[in-house]
Order: C-alpha cells, then sequence, then structure tokens
C-alpha cells in the first residue's frame, strides 16, 4: 500500500529581469575633466556670481505660519506636466478625526469557541475550526474593516495545563500576545460550567493592565435560563470591562461586541490597507487547511500529534527548474506532509487501500481552491516523527 496520494487542481503567471553594462572612464579623460575645470579663472568666476541674478529672499515666520507665501508667486512658471518636474502627489486615505484602530486578542481554553468567533466578527474564514483539542497552534489575525474603526483581532491557541513541550510553547505564545494589545476578548462557552481552566486563566488577566471583555460563546447552545445562569457566574468569576453573550454560527450579538472592543481602542489611523482581512502567509493558510481536513473523524490523542508542513508550492507557468508537473491545465503544484507520531497513526491518517488520505485530499482541495482562486494538484504524503510534541529540534523544524 502506497504512503501517498494524490489530489489534483489548478495554476498561472510569469516575471523577467533586464540589465545593461557601465562603461569604464579612463585616466586621461578625467585629466583633461579636471583641466578643463582649473582653466576658470578667479575673475570668471567672480562674475558668474555677481551676475543678474535678483537676491535671494526667504519668507518671514508671519508668512510662513499665518500670511501668504511670498515665494507661491513663482509657482506660476512650474509646469507639472514636465519630465524634470519632481513634485509628487502623496494621497492618503481620509479618516474621521475619532476614527480607532487597534488589536484585540480572543483568549480562552480549548474548545471555547474563538476561532469561530473570529470568523464571524471578521465576516469570513481566516481560521480554521473544528471540535477537536489544538485546532489553532499559532496566532491567526483578522481585521475588520469599519467606517469609524478598524479593528484586528487575534485568535490564539488556547491556554491549558500542559504535558508537552509544544503546549508549554503554545501557552507562552499566548502570554507573550496579551502583552501586546489593546483589549482582551476572554471566551467562556455558555454550555460549560465554568471549571479549573477558567478561573486559571481568570488568575492571569488580573495582572493585565489591559480592558478584559467577558465574552459567553455559544449562546445558541443553551435555554434562556441557562444562559442568564451562566452571565451571572461569569459576572462573579472577576472583574469586567463588560459582559457580552454572542452566537457566532447564529451572528447573533456580533455587532454588539464589535462595538464594545472598538470602544476600548485607541484613537489611530488604520492599522492594514482598505480590504485586507489577514496577513497570514499563503503556505500557512494552505497548510491549515490541510489539518483542518484531516481532524474530522479522528479521535483520541491523534489530533495532538498531527502536524502539517507545506513542502512545496509550484507554479508552472513560471517555474524554470524543469520539475515534473502533475495534473492538467498548468494546475498549481502543492505539496504537503501530514506528520504523526507513531506508525499506527500513520496507518489511520492513510486508511484502507489509501481512502482515508484521499477523503483528507478532497476536502482540503476544495477550500484551497477557494482559497487560492485557482485549480491546484494537491500531493498528500504522511511520515512519522517520534514524539515530535517533545522534541525542541523537531518542534523547530515543523514551525513551532
Amino acid at each position: 500500500m502506497s504512503d501517498s496520494t494524490s489530489e489534483q487542481i489548478g495554476a498561472a503567471d510569469g516575471a523577467s529581469g533586464v540589465g545593461s553594462p557601465v562603461s569604464p572612464v579612463s585616466a586621461d579623460s578625467a585629466d583633461s575633466a579636471v583641466s578643463a575645470v582649473s582653466a576658470v579663472s578667479a575673475n570668471s568666476a567672480d562674475s558668474a556670481i555677481e551676475g543678474d541674478f535678483p537676491p535671494a529672499r526667504f519668507p518671514s515666520d508671519a508668512e510662513l505660519m499665518d500670511g501668504p507665501n511670498a515665494l507661491e508667486d513663482n509657482d506660476e512658471d512650474f509646469d507639472a506636466s514636465s519630465p524634470a518636474s519632481a513634485r509628487v502627489e502623496i494621497i492618503v486615505p481620509e479618516t474621521p478625526e475619532d476614527f480607532r484602530a487597534g488589536f484585540a486578542c480572543l483568549v480562552g481554553r480549548p474548545n471555547a469557541g474563538k476561532s469561530t468567533l473570529t470568523n464571524a466578527l471578521v465576516g469570513t474564514k481566516v481560521a480554521i475550526t473544528s471540535g477537536r483539542p489544538q485546532t489553532t497552534r499559532h496566532n491567526v489575525r483578522g481585521v475588520v474593516h469599519r467606517s469609524d474603526s478598524q479593528l484586528v483581532l487575534v485568535d490564539t491557541p488556547g491556554l491549558h495545563r500542559p504535558r508537552t513541550l509544544l503546549g508549554k510553547r503554545l501557552n507562552d505564545l499566548v502570554r507573550e500576545t496579551l502583552a501586546g494589545v489593546d483589549v482582551i476578548a476572554f471566551c467562556i462557552p455558555a454550555d460549560e460550567k465554568i471549571g479549573p481552566g477558567d478561573r486559571f486563566i481568570t488568575r492571569d488577566l488580573a495582572e493585565a493592565r489591559t480592558p478584559v471583555v467577558a465574552v459567553v460563546t455559544k449562546a445558541d447552545t443553551v435555554s434562556k435560563e441557562a444562559l442568564a445562569a451562566q452571565l451571572l457566574a461569569v459576572d462573579q468569576l472577576g472583574e469586567w470591562a463588560d459582559i457580552v453573550p454572542v452566537s457566532a454560527r447564529r451572528g447573533q450579538q456580533i455587532d454588539v461586541l464589535t462595538d464594545v472592543l472598538v470602544s476600548h481602542l485607541p484613537f489611530s489611523p488604520p492599522l492594514y490597507p482598505t480590504g485586507e482581512i489577514t496577513d497570514e502567509p499563503q503556505a500557512m493558510m494552505i497548510g491549515e487547511l490541510v489539518r483542518e481536513a484531516a481532524l474530522e473523524g479522528v479521535r483520541d490523542e491523534l489530533p495532538h500529534s498531527l502536524a502539517v508542513v507545506v513542502d512545496e508550492i509550484l507554479d508552472p507557468t513560471t517555474d524554470t527548474t524543469g520539475a515534473r508537473v502533475k495534473g492538467e491545465g498548468g494546475r498549481l503544484q502543492v505539496r504537503v506532509s501530514l506528520v504523526v507520531e507513531r506508525d499506527s497513526q500513520k496507518a489511520i491518517m492513510i486508511g484502507r487501500g489509501g481512502s482515508r488520505l484521499k477523503e483528507i485530499g478532497m476536502m482540503a482541495r476544495k477550500e484551497i481552491e477557494k482559497l487560492l482562486g485557482r485549480k491546484v494538484y494537491l500531493d498528500l504524503h504522511v511520515r512519522t516523527a517520534k514524539d515530535w510534541q517533545s522534541d525542541p529540534k523537531a518542534l523547530t523544524k515543523l514551525g513551532f
């Protein structure tokens, strides 16, 4: 049985470069140039300085600050269409004086609904979602654009009691992120009782100088009475700037939460260009989409043991290495490795006759094509890296 299966998908683009030689200057020509310059007499230099030039005039402080600039009259002789013109027009997008922009960090224990809420706030998918633990393993940024503000959301891995070096590094990443944001959204699910993990995070957040908004997620999964009881429990859990119940899947209270988070941002011009919704690298997003597909249907320790590495992204329309191209129509070549910790897990990921790996490829390919807007040939392989979650070298190679 083969360890790999291939999924097909699509292609594009090109580039070129130009260069020109520089002619050398001989010593004789340089000497003659120096001689010509030195032949100018002091008298001729003085007469040039004392020519019919008008005396230099500089505007006074009053003219610069209040009155008309006396030098503005010279603009009549300025030809903006002239090639010699060095005038450059700089266009700065207009924003209201009370425009706000800043960062909001979403924190909580694993499976608290942070990634689903991030996607709902942004209005499109920027973070993968799953009911499995450790779905998010790095910070994901999503940008919410409004006429009066720009909210940059930072979705973080779930805070938990670490059992591996990977878990410790993920917790450290979250704590580092908390120090550099303007407001914190602490996500607590409505359908689960407040537990030791929530209290542990609350104690951590109590030391932060940043305002903390308690967000009760998954409000649609419980009755009104149960939601009211959870809101009361959250209120007693700690001191919060605000408490907002939301349902990301149904879009309930999303605008309200956005308003609350924006109210804690500083006055600032936009931090990201209009229309940009994330700064995630393309390879990172592709790898996450493959991992999202691979997490479906797995259980026990396998979700923790699974990592994904994008080995290669090759565009056959621009690549000149002569690498082998699979599929038809100039499809973008994407080669990805699924990494597990044991051979038994490898067999599960491949499935009987490669059926499981083929299913993962089909699911991931659809999402990748939607992301890139073109056909892709997806080539998946499964390999083993024993106990990579606790191996510092393996973690570095895998990007953690």
